[in-house]
């Protein structure tokens, strides 16, 4: 009997701690799934990295300042993808001229990191690795944040190659998803203008450089600040390498945890661009210039083409410049280049060409050395384009040519 109570005693210790141990199981596994459906678990968050992709310049006139793409490596989710801001295409009608107008629609675009590695080792351009130092949180962030930005109604955005390009839009998702406040070390009150800037990646592309040039103005000769000289790839790296994050509780992390090459840079197939640089044309200009206004001295000749030719192509040039005080280019639309450039010869040739051929005289050149004048004035307050001295020399001294040529007909008729 005694025997039969213990083992009825024991069997109940038993089922009160097994029903015990069961309770407490269901208790936790609903904590866990209670704390699941609120936030991410911690292997969810420690499986993200997030790094910044700093791309070397290509050969393309639009791919020779570099390229900046973000890195999303998800391993949790199996995703590791190259986000990138720089998508365009074109094949979209009037490209070009909606580039230039700065009606340009860039989209962001999102790509196998295995792919975007392949494209630019295939051009021979270097990729460089910036992991950033990242709490779990901020990296969820900027996760979600661009799962946002690539929602059809977000993924287009009006590009701006200054102030809103693929370089400054990565930076601006990386930055303000960042809980703590970022400092950039031995941070400059004010760096090179913008147009210095380019120079640092068109030095070896003369006409691409011209180009720039001509359809710059005077704001882009302002220096500018630490978020403006960002816009460049290389330049972004560079602050990125020297970034530090200051948390809430005052103590400090960098803003990179690890940085290196992916791909290092290979050879790359540079065409042959032309064999003059802009100023030698200009220069042969110049000559030609001269050698017509001492041949129509020493014989007598009175070579008008010539002249309506330079008028052509002085508008011509000129219709490029001032469509540009349209654009939506904030640094475009105060051009004193206009002065030397701009379309009003294009409505005087006819007359001028006439008049010449009637051996009258015609006041579009007095009007041509005044806005020559003030051309060169105006090298003052905003660097011109290779070459344009010398042109504006050109159109001086066939004004000056034309004007004294005037006077001596009149004095001669008189």
């Amino acid at each position: 009997m005694r025997n039969i109570n213990y083992f009825c005693n024991v069997k109940r210790l038993r089922n009160i701690i097994t029903t015990t141990a069961v309770c407490l199981i269901a208790l936790i596994c609903s904590e866990i799934q209670a704390a699941n459906s609120a936030t991410p678990g911690n292997a969810e968050r420690d499986s993200i990295k997030i790094s910044l992709l700093t791309c070397s310049p290509g050969t393309e006139v639009y791919s020779l300042y570099g390229h900046t793409s973000i890195r999303l490596t998800d391993y949790g989710r199996g995703v590791d993808v190259a986000v990138n801001y720089g998508m365009f295409s074109f094949g979209k009608p009037f490209f070009v001229l909606r580039f230039i107008f700065g009606i340009t629609d860039y989209e962001m675009g999102i790509i196998p990191f295995e792919y975007f590695c392949r494209e630019y080792e295939s051009e021979g351009r270097s990729i460089y690795q910036q992991e950033l130092n990242l709490t779990a949180d901020e990296k969820l962030a900027i996760r979600d944040a661009l799962a946002v930005n690539y929602m059809p109604q977000n993924r287009v955005y009006r590009y701006n190659y200054f102030y809103d390009n693929c370089t400054t839009r990565a930076r601006d998702i990386l930055i303000n998803n960042i809980k703590g406040k970022t400092e950039v070390a031995d941070a400059k009150e004010e760096y090179p203008s913008f147009r210095e800037l380019t120079y640092m990646f068109n030095k070896d592309y003369p006409w691409a450089r011209f180009g720039n040039d001509i359809l710059l103005g005077v704001k882009s000769d302002k220096k500018t600040d630490l978020k403006e000289h960002q816009f460049l790839p290389s330049l972004l790296q560079e602050d990125f390498s020297n970034t530090i994050i200051k948390n809430a509780d005052g103590t400090e992390r960098p803003l990179v945890l690890s940085e290196g090459y992916v791909i290092k840079e290979g050879p790359k197939a540079i065409g042959k661009g032309f064999p003059l640089r802009p100023s030698s044309c200009a220069w042969l200009i110049f000559a030609v210039t001269v050698a017509v206004s001492l041949l129509e001295a020493r014989k007598g000749y009175r070579l008008w083409p010539f002249d309506t030719f330079m008028m052509i192509f002085y508008g011509c040039m000129g219709v490029i410049v001032f469509m540009m005080f349209f654009s939506q280019h904030p640094t475009t639309s105060t051009n004193l280049q206009v002065l030397l450039f701009n379309p009003l010869p294009l409505f005087f040739a006819y007359r001028t060409a006439k008049r010449a051929m009637a051996g009258r005289p015609d006041p579009f050149w007095k009007y041509a050395i005044i806005f020559t004048a003030l051309f060169f004035i105006g090298g003052f307050f905003q660097d011109y384009a290779e070459g344009t001295y010398v042109l504006a020399l050109s159109l001086l001294v066939r004004s000056a040519w034309n004007i004294f040529r005037q006077h001596k007909l009149i004095s001669t008729k008189g």
